[in-house]
């Protein structure tokens, strides 16, 4: 019955095949997106995204800088989609398979727990018991939330799990702060754009860290599939993303009873081979999603931004996009995901980040790194200039070596 069910999925939703893009086309044979007809939706404004960057936009080839369809050459046509860009790439091998406006900036939603994920998880101890503060359930009311309380206390692990079944944006509030080393979530969303600017997803920039909107927040399907890759890389995340149930004990000093959770990304109830990922939705960013799947032993992962949940939800645009993906050869590619600390070590990537509005902060600072760290970097600065003064050439091999 499900893999009926995936059938008409993809058949609701395929085009006739239509002249595409091949990788390496011009600007003036850009071709359309394949798209099915969505109806018209009330939402806010569209935010104007930053200036356009040529060398961000280039990340991972030249052939991903298009606002069109791009794909390899003489392969069949992707499915239509209501997503206004998306992307699908080799979790593996890098190789990236196919997208449209792969590099146009978008609005996360909550698939942005996903950069929050890749920043976090290697910092924070998954059987370590928190507590829950006043600040950490400051969230917009009537927004996603796993029904944390204030006061309450759970492990690490527990919150890790309200965020990804859940999508708890008050989960999202506490690991930010709790991961940041300074008890400050303000210092963990930087640390969140420190570690998008490592990964090499230049062109996101977070202002929450749970996704809610916030001025001057922007990603791009490319940049989803590089954080992405990160969390699919963590054993600890995998077992997130798949698990089904979880609970959420009892609190009760705060009066509160225990109660269950289940994993709300559809995709691993009905689709074989699925590895999981993360649903998201606000009124500006309407549906993003991120979903990831094996087959034959290999493992790709699809990212979609602006998507109408009409007449497919974004989960099964994402199916169709992975089923399009495996029937590819395994050599198909137009571009590939760069591996992180690529860009941060080329001063011209660094220097076009830079120069972008609300762009993260300068690679200096980036990854996992502990309270004042900063402060540590200037003091090593100013001791190398002594050191220089007096051992030369000697200094300059050892600079060499810093990564």
């Amino acid at each position: 019955m499900r893999a009926a069910l995936l059938a008409a999925t993809a058949s609701t939703i395929l085009l006739a095949p239509a002249p595409v893009a091949a990788a390496g086309a011009s600007a003036a044979s850009i071709v359309r997106c394949p798209r099915v007809p969505a109806p018209a939706m009330s939402r806010p404004p569209r935010p104007s995204p930053p200036p356009a960057v040529p060398e961000q936009r280039a990340v991972g080839g030249a052939a991903l800088d298009t606002t069109g369809l791009v794909v390899p050459a003489g392969v069949a046509a992707p499915p239509g989609v209501t997503a206004t860009s998306w992307l699908v790439a080799d979790l593996d091998s890098g190789q990236v398979l196919g997208g449209c406006g792969p590099h146009e900036y978008g609005t996360p939603a909550s698939v942005q727990k996903l950069l929050l994920a890749a920043t976090m998880l290697p910092r924070l101890d998954p059987k370590q018991t928190v507590t829950v503060t006043s600040d950490d359930m400051n969230i917009e009311p009537g927004s996603s939330a796993v029904g944390l309380v204030e006061g309450g206390r759970y492990t690490i692990e527990t919150i890790w799990l309200g965020l990804l079944l859940n999508s708890g944006n008050e989960a999202a509030n506490a690991l930010a702060r709790l991961g940041s080393g300074t008890d400050d979530a303000a210092a963990g969303v930087r640390a969140m754009n420190e570690q998008a600017h490592r990964l090499g997803a230049l062109q996101t920039h977070a202002v929450t860290p749970s996704g809610l909107d916030g001025k001057g927040q922007f990603t791009s399907a490319y940049d989803l599939a590089l954080i992405a890759r990160a969390c699919f890389a963590e054993p600890t995340f995998r077992r997130y993303a798949l698990t089904d149930l979880a609970p959420i004990p009892a609190q009760p000093a705060q009066r509160t009873k225990g109660f269950q959770i289940q994993n709300e990304n559809q995709l691993i109830y009905r689709y074989p081979g699925a590895l999981g990922g993360k649903t998201g939705f606000t009124d500006l960013a309407r549906h993003t999603y991120v979903g990831a799947a094996e087959r034959g032993g290999r493992r790709l992962v699809v990212t979609l931004l602006g998507a109408e949940s009409t007449p497919v939800r974004g989960w099964e645009q994402g199916a169709a996009l992975l089923d399009w993906g495996f029937t590819l050869p395994r050599d198909a590619s137009v571009g590939r995901l760069v591996e992180p600390g690529e860009l941060t070590a080329t001063p011209s990537a660094a220097a076009s980040a830079l120069a972008a509005p609300g762009a993260p902060r300068p690679a200096a600072a980036s990854g996992p790194t502990r309270p004042g760290s900063g402060w540590l970097w200037s003091v090593t600065a100013l001791s190398g200039a002594s050191v220089l003064a007096l051992l030369g050439g000697l200094l300059w091999r050892r600079r060499r070596q810093l990564p």
